[in-house]
């Protein structure tokens, strides 16, 4: 990602795990902190300068896991509930900037 931010022409600049959103935990009702991994600053095709949040992250992990008998099955709904109170918190500052979040898989990078 990173070089594809520093070769790529509409991006005006970008930083990683640069900023910092409280969320609320599922798991323990507490406040804690998501660093996304990306803010971009970019010009879209009509040059119209924007801002993302871009988390990169396994399309596994994007989606509650199906097998109830896999062991790992606790850890993987934890950690999908976590993510999606964080990716919550994050649409929600975008939402209040007129930014944009995007979250990123091997199923949809650099498309």
């Amino acid at each position: 990602m990173c070089k594809y931010f520093d070769d790529n022409d509409s991006i005006i600049n970008w930083c990683y795990e640069c900023l910092k959103i409280p969320y609320l935990s599922p798991i323990d009702g507490k406040v804690h902190m998501y660093f996304p991994d990306f803010v971009v600053k970019l010009k879209d095709k009509t040059g119209i300068e924007k801002t993302w949040i871009v988390e990169v992250k396994p399309h596994k992990q994007t989606m509650l896991p199906k097998n109830k008998k896999a062991k790992s099955y606790k850890d993987d709904t934890a950690r999908y509930l976590i993510n999606e109170s964080k990716w919550n918190a994050a649409k929600k500052l975008c939402s209040d900037n007129k930014w944009e979040f995007k979250l990123l898989t091997e199923k949809n990078i650099f498309k």
